[in-house]
């Protein structure tokens, strides 16, 4: 008789996601699935700008777990997984429940570093995770909604494609909800000198000049030191009034996941090979912004944690199989496409950069096929 292993995978990232429905396409025997996730619906990051904007609605860009869990024959577990006990095997929750595992998969996502920050953990609200982002966004739009003559200060903390595409998708959502443009007080703070230093120099001098055009005010080579209930304040010695401060700076990793055992990098991303396995606990793979291969360091990007879900998958089989698993290579370049806020969006792929309307409809067709996966499972 063959004996039941067990499978858990904690998180309901993009990865995860991908690699659930293509186990609910070609199930294996005598393997008990279980799914952790914190949240009943998981966002989609490729649309959440969109979402921002009033594009798209909530069912449009958020996967449905339990539904995607059902179909693959998961067990659904609605908790938060505070820390793996790797000696026993156990994923221990915030309700006490420990779930056992022979195998384990982990996709749970980064969140902004704000320890470094005087504030900024009571303050300012994180871009992620993105539940978290979404409470205090409603929050906003409320308070836009019944004060719509109020100016509204808001300040954006961080310059990369994340901060600058969240800058433009709020200011073209609050502007048609208050009565002035002059009610909405709407700055980015930056520490580098340019705006989306990872990208080439034209994509970011063009979003420089739409983020002036459209009133958002820029603080470039700019640190933050301490984030208050109403107001920001610099180490160039600006001080900003504030109502919400919006954080969005270099990824980190929960610190639970370290203090699992787990061999991480100095940011508390785990380390993982190219099979997607942990460095130090081969039963234990990691994938998306929560893992790092360390000869091949990428952006915390979500194209790759899209790309990683069906090597993941077919690795997952292999050693539940006894078989021997395929390597996983993450391309070099990739093709970032950042929304604007009006329906249109700019292309950046290495030393080329493009602006368009047609490249917001390409964007929405590639979002639209992705999310087109997980319908009517």
């Amino acid at each position: 008789m063959d004996l039941v292993k067990r499978l858990v995978f904690i998180g309901g990232g993009h990865s995860h996601a991908i690699a659930l429905r293509l186990w609910g396409q070609s199930p294996l025997k005598n393997v008990q699935l279980t799914l952790i996730s914190d949240v009943t619906h998981t966002p989609y990051s490729g649309m959440l700008p969109g979402h921002i904007a009033g594009f798209y609605d909530f069912a449009e860009t958020h996967i449905d777990l339990p539904s995607l869990a059902r179909y693959s024959q998961a067990q659904f577990c609605l908790a938060k997984a505070n820390i793996i006990d790797t000696e026993k095997c156990q994923v221990i929750c915030n309700n006490s429940l420990q779930i056992p595992f022979d195998y384990l998969s982990i996709d749970i996502g980064s969140i902004p570093a704000v320890d470094h920050v005087i504030g900024a953990k009571e303050y300012a609200i994180p871009a992620k995770p993105v539940p978290i982002f979404r409470e205090g966004w409603q929050e906003i739009l409320k308070k836009a909604v019944s004060n719509p003559n109020n100016t509204l200060n808001i300040v954006i903390v961080g310059g990369g494609a994340g901060g600058v595409e969240l800058a433009l998708n709020m200011q073209s959502r609050l502007a048609k909800i208050l009565n002035s443009s002059s009610n909405l007080n709407l700055s980015l703070i930056h520490r580098g000198k340019k705006l989306l230093p990872a990208h080439n120099n034209w994509v970011g001098q063009r979003l420089e000049n739409i983020c002036q055009q459209r009133g958002i005010r820029l603080y470039l080579s700019t640190d933050v030191t301490a984030v208050q209930a109403d107001q920001i304040i610099c180490s160039s010695g600006l001080v900003l009034p504030v109502d919400y401060t919006i954080w969005v700076t270099a990824a980190s990793a929960p610190s639970w996941i370290k203090a699992s055992g787990l061999l991480t990098d100095e940011k508390g991303f785990i380390l993982v090979n190219n099979y997607l396995q942990s460095l130090s606990h081969p039963h234990i793979f990691a994938v998306g912004d929560i893992a790092t291969i360390p000869d091949y360091p990428r952006p915390k990007a979500g194209v790759f944690a899209v790309r990683q879900g069906k090597p993941l998958f077919d690795n997952l089989a292999r050693i539940l199989q006894n078989q021997p698993l395929k390597p996983y290579f993450p391309q070099k370049n990739y093709l970032s496409l950042i929304g604007t806020g009006d329906q249109q969006a700019i292309a950046s792929w290495g030393s080329f950069g493009w602006q368009s309307p047609l490249l917001w409809l390409w964007k929405d067709r590639i979002d639209r096929a992705f999310m087109r996966q997980f319908d009517k499972l």
